[in-house]
């Protein structure tokens, strides 16, 4: 029965990840290490069960013509690079340490989400040029390494960036990130194993993830870029921040009166910003305030 909760959980990811171009590994891990997963565990099982909806999920976006083989490659090799070295470390990283580690890094992720969709926040705008190994070099082997150390984030930092600094088509961005996932998924797993941080990991989960990502990879990738997406990811980036702040509060003895009004005033945050974002979609369109820079909002 137990594998039918995390097929549920595997689907749901990959319908988020599908069509948002993010939050597979932010999403999974969060609710893994919620449900008492180390945070090396977590991650580990999060990029096993990548290898195949990663690649379900890469080869559905191709089918659809959304994938971008030049920026792929360009950001998915030193994304792997970026990946083994964030998994090996990770294994070796004390529980306390791992644990506080990754609730913080997928707090920023999760405020990352809310940021994007909830305020249609943007740092620079859209330039007219493809962007050259100079930038994206960088970009995956950060990227990759902040996925594989803190069991989720090649998305949330890839994808926004990518719709920042192109003017590619939303689900093209999409699908390109998507399919370069697919290298750091390899990668990271390569390190886990290296690492010798497989002995936690529960492959009943593993195969619920896989299995639930896989059959909802080809749906998702036929919605990408073509639904109202912001107010739903704002929620998700605040699920994320609650589920991660949880975490980090019990995990440091936080008064538990002060972690139900830390969590309360979240759940405050990420409802209003998913009804700001809904209502910035209807007052200027679904595809420009998503991924256009004109209001800055």
């Amino acid at each position: 029965m137990a594998i039918v909760v995390f097929l549920l959980i595997g689907a749901i990811a990959q319908l988020i990840d599908g069509t948002l171009g993010m939050a597979f590994g932010v999403t999974s891990s969060s609710l893994l290490v919620a449900v008492g997963s180390t945070p090396v565990a977590a991650s580990a099982a999060v990029h096993f069960a990548e290898l195949g909806t990663t690649f379900a999920s890469g080869a559905s976006h191709w089918r659809a013509r959304n994938v971008d083989w030049g920026i792929a490659l360009r950001i998915g090799v030193p994304g792997a690079a970026g990946a083994f070295i964030g998994a090996t470390l990770l294994s070796r990283f004390s529980l306390t340490s791992a644990r506080t580690w990754m609730a913080a890094l997928l707090i920023v992720l999760g405020l990352v989400l809310l940021l994007r969709f909830g305020l249609g926040f943007r740092a620079i705008g859209s330039l007219a040029r493809r962007p050259r190994s100079a930038a994206l070099v960088p970009l995956g082997a950060v990227a990759g390494f902040v996925d594989a150390s803190g069991g989720g984030g090649w998305g949330p930092i890839t994808t926004p960036t990518l719709l920042t600094i192109t003017n590619s088509h939303p689900r093209t961005v999409i699908g390109t990130v998507s399919a370069a996932e697919f290298l750091v998924a390899v990668s990271a797993s390569a390190g886990f194993l290296v690492g010798a941080a497989t002995t936690g990991v529960d492959w009943e989960v593993v195969a619920g993830l896989l299995l639930g990502g896989v059959l909802m990879a080809p749906f998702a990738a036929f919605l990408a870029g073509r639904l109202p997406h912001a107010p739903f990811g704002a929620l998700i980036g605040g699920v994320v921040v609650l589920t991660n702040a949880r975490t980090l509060l019990r995990g440091n003895d936080v008064d538990g009166s002060v972690t139900t009004v830390v969590l309360f005033a979240i759940a405050v945050m990420s409802v209003g910003a998913a009804i700001y974002a809904h209502r910035r979609e209807r007052r200027v369109g679904v595809e420009h305030s998503f991924y256009e820079t004109g209001d800055g909002a």
